[in-house]
């Protein structure tokens, strides 16, 4: 293609994907910080148990729940203006922070983020796929994007760590601000507008069904991993949201102009796309909790070490992302695709069948990485299927797996990792609910026993790390799975680098 029909400048276009990535990985960083910051913010606040938990999750919970929303809304207002009100949202809720002196202020605020975040998301993947006509380039282009990802990952419990031990937590939100002034300066100039040019009716009640069903949905999970399986609020919380879920694509289906576009998952490259980032966010959700966990509790390493030690993931994927593209031309889309992975199951492997130690470790959130890295090809291979004006649903589909996929690593591998531990721990005596609670429950007692506490220490270590290798059995098969359905669902002759216009 030529450079005169090209939208946006030929340099333009690439000081625009800088302003888009560096947006995504503060997003992706934030969810990362707060693992770090959340016992200075336990101690600085005391929030009851359900307060703890709101704090976490009323984040993700508004994230997914206006994904679809959010993106159908920028394919008609604008795709620039709805990421520009995004920076500008997430920057405000990050100087809010300094005001927030109660539990209740920091659910808000973190709601409040919740709300930027969802804008800004989605809108950073249709606008590279608006940015960059040339589908090489694109390819190109995403796997920086998800590189980016990755290492926000990576940074945020370096970053959080850092701020909380030297400042205080609430330095760990703040440093979202100037970052977030900057991105709107820069967007203003260096990212052209787009959005599709025959957006139909706005299907209102679409919106709600979406909001309802994913809220439901991602609300049930996190409470079952909690409360077991016969949780009555888990229960009536998946079935609404599944309702709300099913009803919203039998509606999407029908309409000529849905509010997203759900027969993309016609295409088997997509649908495979979408499994290959669903699965991926699963496992490194559950990886990085327990691993921050075992650095932490079992090592005895503070916030800012145990950052460091996570380091070999994104380290990994920031190399091997951008290289993704040019390898699956070499050896095909669907080869990367399924091999990353592979590979990455042969990390979890790794935590299976090898001693518990840090050497270990490395080695497995290498591979971790590295299959990680080559999934750079998902965001090519999913974009790739989309046509222009379906941008926004395209990005909202494989933004929503990545959310979703994230809280299902943490609820369902948490869970068969909370699982194993109790199995694990014969523990009996004093507050053996607490014990058998989680690892952290377990050394607070044992801090207060004696000698007797020495042994519970070691019996809730060893039990911790049996429930590690058990998780790294359960996600080295998940990941197998999904290779061989990526690999079922994606021609052979699939090539990202065929123009789509």
């Amino acid at each position: 293609m030529t450079l005169s029909t090209a939208p946006v400048a030929h340099k333009r276009r690439w000081a625009g994907l800088a302003v888009l990535s560096a947006s995504l990985l503060l997003v992706v960083m934030d969810m990362t910080i707060l693992n770090v910051a959340l016992p200075a913010i336990s101690a600085s606040l005391r929030p009851d148990a359900i307060q703890l938990l709101w704090m976490v999750d009323v984040y993700s919970l508004v994230l997914a729940g206006l994904l679809v929303t959010v993106s159908a809304l920028g394919d008609r207002w604008g795709r620039k203006r709805m990421l520009l009100t995004g920076f500008g949202v997430f920057g405000l809720a990050s100087v809010l922070v300094m005001w927030a002196e109660s539990p209740g202020a920091v659910i808000a605020v973190r709601a409040l983020l919740g709300v930027g975040g969802a804008m800004i998301m989605p809108s950073t993947l249709s606008m590279i796929r608006a940015l960059f006509t040339d589908s090489r380039e694109r390819a190109t282009a995403l796997g920086v994007w998800a590189a980016m990802a990755a290492v926000g990952g990576a940074l945020g419990p370096i970053l959080g760590g850092f701020l909380v031990e030297n400042f205080s937590w609430h330095a760990a939100f703040l440093v979202n601000v100037p970052v977030m002034a900057v991105a709107v300066l820069a967007g203003l100039f260096l990212l052209p507008e787009s959005r599709n040019p025959r957006p139909g009716r706005w299907d209102a009640l679409g919106t709600v069904l979406s909001i309802v069903g994913m809220v439901g949905l991602v609300y049930s999970i996190k409470h079952f991993a909690k409360d077991g399986l016969t949780d009555p609020t888990a229960l009536v919380s998946l079935a609404v949201g599944a309702l709300a879920l099913t009803w919203f694509v039998l509606r999407s289906l029908r309409r000529p102009d849905p509010l997203l576009e759900v027969r993309l998952f016609r295409s088997g490259p997509f649908t495979s796309g979408v499994l290959a980032a669903l699965t991926t966010s699963i496992a490194m959700a559950a990886m990085m909790l327990l691993m921050a966990q075992w650095m932490q509790l079992v090592q005895g390493y503070t916030p800012l070490e145990t950052g460091v030690r996570l380091l070999p993931t994104a380290a990994t994927a920031l190399i091997v992302s951008p290289l993704a593209p040019a390898m699956a031309e070499r050896i095909g889309a669907r080869t990367v695709l399924a091999g990353g992975l592979v590979v990455a199951g042969l990390g979890f492997l790794v935590l299976f069948a090898a001693p518990l130690v840090y050497g270990w470790v490395a080695l497995a959130l290498l591979l971790i990485g590295a299959g990680m890295g080559s999934l750079a090809i998902a965001s090519a291979v999913i974009m790739s299927g989309a046509p222009l004006e379906k941008a926004g649903s395209a990005a909202a589909i494989e933004e929503t797996s990545y959310e979703v996929g994230g809280v299902l690593g943490v609820a369902v591998l948490g869970s068969v990792a909370a699982a194993v531990y109790r199995a694990a721990l014969p523990y009996t005596g004093t507050r053996a609910e607490v014990v058998r609670e989680s690892i952290g429950g377990a050394l607070d007692v044992a801090a207060t026993l004696g000698a007797q506490g020495a042994r519970l220490a070691e019996q809730a270590k060893v039990a911790f790390g049996d429930s590690i290798a058990m998780t790294g059995a359960v996600g080295a098969v998940l990941m197998l799975l999904a290779a061989a359905a990526v690999w079922k669902l994606t021609p052979r002759t699939l090539d990202i680098g065929a123009a789509h216009h």
